[in-house]
């Protein structure tokens, strides 16, 4: 695997803690610079609050890409998405992985630690890291989700 000097946010909600301590040390492992943006608790943590931290850490460049877990990864990705200019997507396997960079340049990915086993997790965490985006016939359509963004920015949904 070739590793590029980048740093990767991660973060997790209280389910999501013991997958995310694995995939920070394998991100350390390959020679990526982590910054852990909680829980550090494993009793403590709303999944909303930790994918905001790390779709601003990405949004603001201050990280090149997030990693986030929870018990399912939906609300993390539904979380983060909510930041203006980020692209988060739940994957749960290697195709998905993949393509959420490759097609979606995705900048952050979830997973669901209660549907998720860590080897899994790992190799698709890597599968993600691996690729790259190709743009192409995927750039406008990217392009077109900013454009979307741009046009509801200014709406919030109410629970």
């Amino acid at each position: 695997m070739t590793v590029s000097n980048k740093t990767i946010a991660v973060g997790s909600d209280n389910l999501g803690h013991e997958l995310k301590e694995i995939l920070r040390a394998r991100l350390s492992e390959l020679g990526y610079t982590v910054l852990d943006f909680g829980v550090a608790d494993p009793s403590l943590g709303d999944y909303p609050d930790v994918a905001e931290a790390v779709a601003e850490a990405v949004r603001s460049d201050r990280c090149s890409s997030g990693v986030l877990v929870c018990g399912t990864g939906a609300g993390m990705a539904i979380a983060a998405n909510k930041v203006p200019g980020i692209r988060a997507v739940c994957v749960s396997d290697p195709y998905t992985a993949e393509r959420a960079r490759a097609s979606n340049n995705a900048q952050i990915i979830t997973m669901g630690s209660l549907i998720t086993t860590a080897t899994i997790a790992v190799r698709l965490m890597e599968i993600w890291l691996q690729a790259e985006f190709t743009g192409g016939r995927s750039a406008p359509k990217v392009a077109k989700i900013a454009d979307i963004e741009r046009r509801y920015g200014d709406r919030v949904s109410d629970p």
